[in-house]
C-alpha cells in the first residue's frame, strides 16, 4: 500500500528546502527546523560577524554531540532506527 506523502517547504539559515514527508512527519519536522533555526540564531549573537555558514556549522556540532551522547546511553537499536529514519527523509528529499 502506497503511503501518500505531504509536499512542504522548510526554511533553514534563510534557505527553502522542499520535501515530500509522510503526513504524521510534518509536526516534527517543522519543529526540527525551527530549533536548528533558533540554534543558528543562538550562535550568530554570541559570535556576531560569523559567516551563516559557521553558525549552521556549529548547530549541526551541538545536535549531533547531544545526539552521540543520546546513542551512547540509549540502547543501539533505537537510536539506529532514528538514523534510519532521518537518513531516508534525507535520500527523499535529494531525490526530489
Amino acid at each position: 500500500m502506497s503511503e501518500e506523502k505531504l509536499s512542504i517547504k522548510i526554511s533553514i539559515a534563510d534557505r527553502y528546502y522542499p520535501l515530500k514527508i509522510a503526513r504524521e512527519d510534518e509536526e516534527i519536522v517543522r519543529a526540527a527546523a525551527q530549533r536548528i533555526n533558533q540554534k543558528i540564531e543562538q550562535f550568530n549573537v554570541k559570535y556576531s560577524g560569523q559567516d551563516s555558514q559557521d553558525a549552521l556549522a556549529m548547530a549541526t556540532l551541538q545536535f549531533v554531540l547531544s545526539l552521540l551522547r543520546y546513542e551512547k546511553d540509549d540502547e543501539p537499536g533505537n537510536i539506529m532506527n532514528e538514523i534510519v529514519s532521518l537518513d531516508n527523509l534525507l535520500g527523499e528529499y535529494l531525490q526530489l
